[in-house]
C-alpha cells in the first residue's frame, strides 16, 4: 500500500458532510419547487468557473455532497488548495435539471465562502512567511453558527491553524471564569481538574501582571488580549525568559493590514477574527449566475 496522500479533506467525517447537505437542501427547500415543472428532469451540464484573480479554491466536498444528495455527479478539474486565476472552469456538474437547480445555490454558497476565507488565509500566511515569522497564524471560535465545519474546514486548506474547534475542546479562561472563580490560580485549578492532562488551558490576560500569574498557575497558553505591539513585544520577551515552555498567543486587533507589527520570536501564535468575520467570498460565477447549463437551448443567452 501506498503512503496516504494528506489532505484536509481526509479530516472530515463522511456522516458529516451528508448530515450537511441534507440540511442545507431542507432550508431552501423546505416543500415544493414550482420552478422545478419549468425545466424537467432533462440530463444537462453545467460548468463552474472562477472569476476572482488569485482565489485559492476550498469547499469542494460540501459541494460534492449538495450535489450527491440531489442525485448529480461532480468532476472536479481542480482541487482544494489550488490557486485558480480568472476565467477558469473548475469543475462540471451533470445531472437532471431541476435537480441540478435544487443544489446550485447551497452549494454555491458554500463554496464561495469556503473559497474566501481559504484566501484570506493563505494570504495571511504567505504574509508571514514574507516576514520571516515562523509561528502559527489562527483563526478564531468567531465562526457562522451551522457553519463551523466548513470555516474550520477551508482554514485548513488556507494553511493556517483553526484554533479550538469549540468549547469541549482546548480550555480558554476568559475573564468572566477568572472573576466567577476569584482569581486566575483559582481558574486554572478549577479547570485542570476537568479537563485533566489531555486538553491545554489557556488564559486571555490583559496585562504582562496577569500574564505572569497566568504561566504561574500553570497555563499552558497565555492570549496577550489587546496589546499594542511594542507593549506585546516586552511582555511576550518577559514571559519568555521565565517560562521558555509556555506558548504565548497575540489577539486583538490584530489585521491583514498590521498583522506584521505583531511578528516577534517570543511569539507563537497569532489569531485574529477577520478570517471569519467580514471576509470576502470568492467570486466563482460568470455573469449573473455561478453554474450555467452548457446543453441547454437557452445556454447561450
Amino acid at each position: 500500500m501506498s503512503p496516504a496522500k494528506h489532505t484536509p479533506a481526509h479530516s472530515i467525517p463522511p456522516h458529516a458532510l451528508m448530515q450537511l447537505a441534507k440540511a442545507w437542501l431542507a432550508e431552501d427547500t423546505p416543500n415544493f419547487d414550482p420552478a422545478g415543472v419549468c425545466v424537467g428532469s432533462q440530463e444537462v451540464e453545467a460548468r463552474l468557473l472562477c472569476k476572482s484573480p488569485h482565489s485559492i479554491l476550498a469547499g469542494s466536498p460540501f459541494f460534492t455532497a449538495v450535489f450527491t444528495e440531489a442525485g448529480c455527479n461532480v468532476d472536479w478539474i481542480y482541487q482544494d488548495g489550488d490557486e485558480i486565476d480568472p476565467v477558469t472552469l473548475i469543475a462540471v456538474v451533470r445531472g437532471p435539471a431541476r435537480s441540478l437547480l435544487l443544489g446550485e445555490r447551497p452549494a454555491l454558497n458554500c463554496l464561495s465562502r469556503a473559497s474566501g476565507i481559504a484566501t484570506r488565509c493563505f494570504q495571511l500566511r504567505k504574509m508571514a512567511r514574507a516576514g520571516g515569522w515562523h509561528g502559527e497564524v489562527a483563526g478564531t471560535r468567531k465562526t457562522t453558527p451551522g457553519f463551523r465545519l466548513v470555516e474550520k474546514y477551508a482554514m485548513l486548506v488556507g494553511d493556517v491553524s483553526m484554533h479550538r474547534q469549540d468549547l469541549s475542546g482546548m480550555v480558554m479562561l476568559k475573564d468572566n471564569h477568572v472573576w466567577a472563580s476569584g482569581n486566575i490560580a483559582e481558574a486554572v485549578k478549577a479547570a485542570r481538574a476537568i479537563c485533566g492532562f489531555s486538553s491545554k488551558i489557556e488564559v486571555e490576560c490583559g496585562s504582562s501582571q496577569e500574564a505572569m500569574e497566568a504561566a504561574t498557575a500553570g497555563a499552558d497558553i497565555v492570549m496577550l488580549d489587546n496589546f499594542q505591539p511594542q507593549a506585546l513585544h516586552v511582555a511576550a520577551a518577559a514571559l519568555k525568559q521565565e517560562f521558555q515552555a509556555l506558548l504565548i498567543e497575540a489577539s486583538g486587533g490584530v489585521t491583514p493590514e498590521n498583522l506584521a507589527e505583531y511578528f516577534s520570536p517570543c511569539v507563537d501564535i497569532i489569531s485574529l477574527g477577520c478570517i471569519t468575520q467580514g471576509c470576502p467570498v470568492s467570486d466563482l460565477c460568470e455573469g449573473s449566475h455561478f453554474i450555467h447549463f452548457a446543453n441547454c437551448p437557452h445556454a447561450a443567452r
